[in-house]
């Protein structure tokens, strides 16, 4: 599993349910994809 933050979004890499998972944890976190890219 791969997490690659842009400057304009995210790219998950990985099977599907390993990509789910981490966006229900990262969802957990963030409530939108623009307050996870802009975290430091």
């Amino acid at each position: 599993m791969k997490v690659h933050r842009m400057p304009k979004g995210v790219v998950l890499v990985g099977k599907a349910w390993e990509i789910r998972a981490k966006l229900k944890e990262y969802g957990r976190t963030f409530q939108y994809v623009k307050d996870w890219v802009s975290k430091p």
